[in-house]
C-alpha cells in the first residue's frame, strides 16, 4: 500500500516528495488503498484536508513548500497511527419517535416511503423524561394524567430541547434539513457507527473509590449521558455511545486520569516534534477550512485535531515547546479546561518572555489579527521524552525547564485547572501516613529509611483529600490555586521528619516518637492507677502481650 496520495483536477504548479503518489485522474486512485490523501474522493484511511488549505494559503518559498506538504502528510501519518479511537457497530431498529407541529410533520412524513419507520408522533409538551441512547430510547410521556413508556430507536425533534440532546439518538431537522437527517436515520438504521473518544485510569481517577467526593468535574462538563457518577460506589460509568467525542471531559480532569483516545497525550507529543521551527495553527476539525481563504505567513503550518475541547496545559504547553513559537488556536468555543490552561500558560509566558504564549482566535478577523503577531519565542525551545508521562508528570518537567534557574513569582491558576501546595505542621505530625495512602499522584510520599514525608508541589491536584484524611488538628492544610515558579517547586521536599521509637523491652523500633508519645498522653491518665498498663504504651505489639500476662501470672501466683 502506497501511504500517500495527492489529487487534484487542475494539478499543482509545484512539485511534491517522490513519496506521495500525485494525480489529476481520481480514476487513477481507484485500484490501489491509501494511508493519507488529500481529498474525501480518495479511498483512503485519513483525509488531511488541511494539506490543501496550507497550499492554498501559504506564503513559504517553494523549497519550504514542498517540504512542509511531505511534513504534513507524516503528522496525519503520527496521528492515524497513535489514535486509540476504536470503532465499534451496533444494530438498532426502524421505531420513531416524531416530536414536531402538524405542519413540520406533514412535510417530514411527506419525504419518508411508506412503511419505511414504524413512527409514532406527539408533541414535546407531554413529554416527561427520556433515557437510553440511540436504538434502545425510552420516552416517558404524560397520556391524560397516566405516564405512557414509548420504547424507540431514533427521535427526530424539530427544534429540539436540552432534554434530546443530553443521549444519543435525537436529531433536528432545524439544524440541518429534513433531506439531511433523513439520510441519517435510514444509515443508522442499517448498522449505527460509533467510536470511542475516551480512554480512562481509574487508579489516578480523583473520584474513583473515595470516602467522600472530593471531585467529579468530568460529569459536570459533560453535555450527554456519556459520564455517570455512581455515588454508592464512588465509580463512573461511560456510554461511549453517548459520547459527541467533544473532549471537555479531557481538559478538565486534574489527574489526567481521562485521555482523548483520536489524539491523546503520545499522539500530541510525537506530532508537535513535528512542528520544530514552525508556529503551529491548531485546527479543530469541526471548523470548516476548506473555504478560508487567509494568508499564512512564513513558518505557519496547520496543527489539525478531532475535538475542540480536550486540550489542556500540559497540551499546549508540549506543542510551545516542541516547536518554539507561540500558537494560534483557532475554534468558535472553548472548555472550561482549556479556557483556564490558556490564561495559566498566558501568564507564565508574559513573565518568563514577556509575550503572550497562545492566540485564541473566533473568527476570520481574529485570525487573520493573529497571524499577524504570532511569531516564534528564541530560548523557548525544549524537548523531551514525555512517552506514557501522567499529565502532571510531563507538565511539572517542561514547565522546570521554562523557569529554569528564575524566580518568576507565582501565577493563579483557576476556577477549573486546580494546582496546590500543601502545608504540614510538624508539629502535630505524626507521621501515621494517612495522607501518603489517600493521595494517588505521589505529590505526597514516605520514606521510611530516614522517617520522612515528602511533598512534590508541582504534580498535586489540589483534590483536598489528604485533608480530609488527615487525622490530626491543625496538622494539614492547602493553598489552593497557586503555581511557584522558582526551582523549589518542581524538588520533592522533606514536609515532616520524626525519630523512631524503640521498644523499652525489646529495643525494637517500631513506632514514630510523636506518635507514641500522642497516645501515652491520651491513654496515661485513663491508665494512672495501674503501672504495667502504663509501661505497655511504650511497648511494641511483640512486648505489650508478653509484658500484661507476665504482670497476671505474678498476680496468680499472689493469690
Amino acid at each position: 500500500m502506497q501511504e500517500f496520495v495527492y489529487h487534484n483536477p487542475d494539478g499543482l504548479d509545484f512539485p511534491l516528495s517522490e513519496s506521495i503518489f500525485v494525480t489529476k485522474d481520481i480514476e487513477e486512485t481507484k485500484d490501489a488503498k491509501f494511508l493519507i490523501s488529500n481529498s474525501t474522493e480518495v479511498d483512503s484511511e485519513v483525509s488531511a484536508d488541511e494539506i490543501d488549505f496550507y497550499i492554498k494559503n501559504t506564503k513559504d518559498p517553494i523549497s519550504k513548500k514542498i517540504q512542509n506538504v511531505h511534513k504534513l502528510y507524516e503528522i496525519a501519518a503520527v496521528k492515524f497511527d497513535n489514535a486509540q479511537d476504536i470503532t465499534y457497530t451496533q444494530k438498532i431498529g426502524n421505531k420513531l419517535l416524531l416530536i414536531a407541529n402538524d405542519d413540520d410533520s406533514k412535510e417530514f412524513i411527506s419525504k419518508t416511503n411508506s412503511n419505511e419507520f414504524d413512527m409514532y408522533r406527539i408533541s414535546e409538551e407531554i413529554i416527561k423524561s427520556i433515557s437510553g441512547h440511540i436504538g434502545n430510547l425510552t420516552v416517558i410521556v404524560d397520556d391524560d394524567g397516566k405516564d405512557v413508556t414509548l420504547k424507540v430507536d431514533q427521535i427526530v425533534w424539530f427544534d429540539i430541547k436540552e432534554l434530546g440532546l443530553r443521549q444519543s439518538g435525537g436529531f433536528d431537522p432545524k439544524e440541518s434539513s429534513i433531506d439531511e437527517v433523513l439520510s441519517v436515520l435510514r444509515k443508522n438504521a442499517k448498522e449505527y457507527e460509533y467510536k470511542k473518544f475516551t480512554t480512562y485510569d481509574a487508579n489516578i481517577c480523583q473520584y474513583h473509590e473515595r470516602r467522600e467526593e472530593v471531585c467529579g468535574r468530568c460529569e459536570e462538563v459533560c453535555p450527554t449521558t456519556a459520564i455517570v457518577k455512581i455515588d454508592e460506589k464512588k465509580h463512573l460509568e461511560f456510554s461511549q455511545i453517548d459520547c459527541h467525542g467533544c473532549g471537555g471531559c479531557i481538559s478538565i480532569c486534574p489527574s489526567g486520569a481521562l485521555d482523548y483516545a483520536p489524539i491523546n497525550r503520545n499522539s500530541i507529543y510525537e506530532m508537535a516534534k513535528e512542528f520544530r521551527g514552525n508556529i503551529p495553527l491548531i485546527l479543530p476539525e469541526k471548523m470548516n477550512i476548506s473555504q478560508l481563504n487567509i494568508a499564512l505567513k512564513e513558518n505557519v503550518l496547520p496543527f489539525k485535531i478531532d475535538g475542540e475541547k480536550f486540550l489542556h496545559e500540559t497540551s499546549f504547553l508540549t506543542i510551545l515547546q516542541e516547536s518554539g513559537s507561540q500558537v494560534i488556536f483557532y475554534t468558535d468555543f472553548l472548555s472550561k479546561g482549556s479556557t483556564d490552561a490558556i490564561r495559566i500558560l498566558n501568564d507564565i509566558y508574559q513573565k518568563k518572555y514577556g509575550k503572550k504564549a497562545i492566540y485564541v482566535a473566533m473568527n476570520e478577523d481574529e485570525l487573520s489579527q493573529a497571524l499577524e503577531e504570532v511569531d516564534l519565542i528564541d530560548g523557548s525551545t525544549f524537548s523531551y521524552n514525555q512517552e506514557d508521562e501522567r499529565k502532571r508528570e510531563a507538565f511539572a518537567v517542561r514547565l522546570s525547564s521554562l523557569v529554569g534557574k528564575d524566580d518568576l513569582g507565582v501565577v493563579k491558576t483557576g476556577e477549573n485547572v486546580h494546582y496546590a501546595k500543601v502545608n504540614i505542621n510538624q508539629d502535630t505530625c505524626t507521621l501515621c501516613l494517612s495522607c501518603v495512602g489517600a493521595c494517588n499522584v505521589d505529590a505526597l510520599k514516605a520514606y521510611p529509611e530516614n522517617n520522612t514525608l515528602r511533598l512534590n508541589p508541582s504534580i498535586c491536584t489540589g483534590c483536598g483529600y489528604c485533608e480530609l484524611s488527615c487525622p490530626e488538628k491543625d496538622c494539614l492544610t492547602i493553598e489552593q490555586d497557586i503555581i511557584e515558579l522558582n526551582p523549589q517547586w518542581f524538588l520533592e521536599r522533606v514536609v515532616a521528619q520524626d525519630e523512631l521509637f524503640a521498644c523499652i523491652e525489646c529495643g525494637k523500633e517500631f513506632a514514630t516518637k510523636k506518635a507514641v508519645e500522642k497516645i501515652a498522653n491520651i491513654m496515661s491518665p485513663i491508665f494512672a492507677n495501674d503501672p504495667i498498663k502504663q509501661k505497655t504504651l511504650y511497648c511494641c505489639e511483640n512486648c505489650k502481650p508478653k509484658v500484661m500476662f507476665a504482670n497476671d501470672a505474678v498476680r496468680n501466683q499472689r493469690v
